[in-house]
């Protein structure tokens, strides 16, 4: 497993950029990036399951590990989805066990918000992370950057 980092500065507000990561309406327009229409189940609470799926019934299973709103998420992957089932014992369930997945909002100069994504990849998803990573940044700044 090897951990990716990508870095993207935002003119808007930690708060507003918090609100495009987590809002039952943003979060699937920049995941989209990733799978199209992909949805997150969870209360956003720290402690919490959180079940990041596919409309075809895959996805992750993870829980947030610790929660400083505007500032901080980190989520820790348990397992997998296949079928809408949680799966905790398979080959790629336990390589995906344990690793994490950091999100860190950075207030800078101007009003402007630094969001860093620290995430653990398996070898397998890589290439398609380094791939779809800084167009989901792009997306969140896009959507960040909107006018009220």
């Amino acid at each position: 497993m090897e951990q990716q980092k990508f870095t993207k500065v935002i003119n808007a507000s930690p708060e507003k950029v918090w609100k495009v990561l987590w809002d039952d309406e943003t979060y699937p327009q920049w995941t989209a990036i990733f799978s199209k229409g992909s949805y997150a189940k969870t209360d956003w609470k720290e402690g919490s399951k959180v079940l990041f799926l596919t409309p075809d019934g895959r996805g992750m299973v993870s829980k947030i590990k610790k929660k400083m709103p505007n500032e901080y998420m980190l989520f820790e992957h348990l397992g997998i989805i296949e079928n809408e089932i949680e799966n905790h014992e398979s080959n790629e369930a336990k390589e995906w066990a344990g690793a994490t997945e950091a999100y860190m909002l950075e207030s800078v100069k101007n009003n402007k918000t630094q969001l860093t994504v620290k995430m653990d990849v398996v070898e397998e998803y890589k290439d398609f992370f380094l791939n779809t990573w800084p167009k989901a940044m792009s997306k969140i700044k896009d959507l960040a950057e909107k006018k009220n």
